[in-house]
């Protein structure tokens, strides 16, 4: 169920991407000076118009029950936002947004996480691009033991284990390890005044910089 056709356009594909409201998520996250909801808001609607701006991205789903992050993303194109409801944790929100706006699993799907300041549009095209070639994918954060994007092919059920050490949980499941650089910027997620530093040194996108004052 993988891979285009010789000659034919490359798959394009549904993103969901789960955010967490500032006062549950980013407990960690503490810049002197600077808002936590401030700045958790910041880093997803960077990460948002990244991946909105990747030309194999069809539609960027946000799945999340914060209502000042709607608001926030107005100038934001084509996003879609599905209620986190009753879900518990990370992958049941994203298990809600997937049955949500492909029941069938027609098209290539990924989850992204919110929280990759720096992410640049060519990172996440290269890693969807190596992605279409397997069933299923995983690309690591930058310590290798968590993971930042998970996809599955058309076809293929969809099954993810975010959280602490969710690299090799991914793997087991049978995802691919897609050999991203430490380089990229899409392994560069953020949980800590430090992890944003080393993000800081890819660039940041305008959202955070702005409000960093970088």
């Amino acid at each position: 169920m993988t891979g285009s056709a010789p000659g034919s356009a490359p798959a394009r594909w549904i993103v969901v991407v789960p955010v967490k409201s500032p006062t549950r998520g980013k407990s960690r996250l503490e810049v002197a000076g600077v808002s936590r909801a401030d700045l958790a808001h910041a880093i997803a609607l960077d990460t948002l118009a990244a991946a909105t701006a990747c030309e194999l991205v069809a539609q960027v789903v946000v799945v999340t029950d914060d209502p000042a992050l709607a608001r926030a993303s107005a100038t934001i194109p084509a996003l879609r936002f599905v209620p986190e409801g009753e879900a518990r944790g990370l992958d049941a929100a994203v298990a809600t947004a997937m049955a949500a706006v492909d029941p069938g699993g027609r098209m290539p799907r990924a989850a992204l996480l919110g929280d990759l300041p720096a992410l640049r549009p060519l990172d996440l095209s290269a890693a969807l691009s190596a992605a279409a070639t397997v069933d299923r994918a995983v690309v690591a954060d930058a310590d290798g033991s968590g993971s930042t994007l998970v996809t599955a092919a058309p076809g293929i059920a969809w099954e993810s284990s975010f959280g602490e050490g969710s690299f090799a949980r991914h793997v087991a499941l049978g995802c691919t390890a897609l050999p991203i650089t430490d380089a990229s910027t899409l392994r560069h997620d953020v949980d800590t005044a430090d992890q944003l530093a080393n993000a800081g040194a890819l660039g940041l996108g305008p959202r955070t910089a702005a409000l960093l004052g970088v």
